[in-house]
């Protein structure tokens, strides 16, 4: 390359720095999208903006669902409704999360809206599209294993009208199919290291965080971040499995059945479904 070849490039690159509204995809986006601490620092310095982003899709995809989800977004969640007026809408989740234990961990048990979807997809997106058009919600959850990316777009446009955080849970399989998500990430149990215990010298596995997609250079390594208690994710882990077989079982019997419940305050639910019970709140204090 000639030298007044590279002294153009070389202008042109220093340029991009200087023009507003310019990224280079070399280089984390900052721009002018507000963003929530993720309440992790290692997670936080591979976000755009350095957290969550409020006001866009944030998709989280991973094996298990409800294993990882509170123990991801809680830490964000509890500063964002500690300076924001508005409640915490989780639409159709896989188990009802244990009041006490949020509240503790910082989430108040009167900010958190449970929506049961019943067994239609279209119902849990409707009632998630619904809350992020109400001027008080902040956030909102949705576990959404079959939805669309058409849907997902108008998720999209909702939160970013509102200005509200906005994550979607889905299963790990669909990480080859296309996606509106400004902030796409995989999240899978990780291994503990040698020698690494918890409290009382339980092992505590934690969770590997993938970034699949960001406004910024691919990541290379997944991050590590604290996970749930062990005791809580054999007992999830069995836990689905079985809701898992009774939902086959009810296709099968009473396919077509659908609704909508709003519950306002968690611990209202089926004893059956809490995720976070009394091995929760002793699993999720440590």
């Amino acid at each position: 390359m000639s030298a007044p070849s590279l002294s153009r490039r070389t202008a042109l690159s220093g340029l991009t720095h200087a023009i507003p509204g310019v990224w280079q995809a070399d280089a984390l986006g900052v721009g002018t999208q507000q963003t929530q601490p993720s309440g992790y620092a290692l997670l936080d310095a591979q976000l755009p903006g350095g957290g969550w982003p409020i006001g866009a899709l944030c998709e989280v995809l991973q094996p298990l669902p409800g294993l990882h989800e509170w123990q991801l977004v809680l830490p964000a969640l509890a500063q964002a409704t500690a300076t924001r007026v508005g409640a915490v809408v989780a639409v159709a989740p896989p188990y009802e999360p244990f009041g006490p234990t949020l509240q503790a961990r910082g989430l108040a048990a009167d900010r958190l809206c449970m929506v049961r979807a019943g067994v239609a997809a279209a119902s849990a997106l409707w009632a998630a599209e619904q809350a992020l058009r109400c001027r008080d919600v902040v956030a909102v959850m949705a576990w959404l294993p079959q939805v669309l990316p058409a849907a997902l777009r108008r998720l999209q446009l909702a939160a970013a009208q509102q200005q509200q955080l906005l994550w979607v849970f889905r299963p790990v399989d669909v990480a080859p199919q296309a996606s509106p998500a400004l902030l796409r990430l995989k999240v899978q149990a990780q291994a503990p290291m040698p020698g690494e215990a918890g409290q009382g010298g339980s092992v505590v596995p934690g969770m590997a965080v993938e970034i699949l997609k960001r406004r910024g250079p691919p990541m290379v390594h997944a991050l590590g971040l604290p996970g749930c208690h062990p005791r809580l994710a054999q007992a999830l882990a069995a836990q689905a499995q079985r809701r898992q077989a009774a939902q086959q079982a009810a296709r099968g019997v009473a396919g077509g059945l659908a609704g909508s419940t709003a519950v306002p305050a968690p611990g209202q639910g089926r004893r059956g479904d809490h995720a976070l019970d009394r091995v929760a709140a002793a699993a999720m204090g440590q």
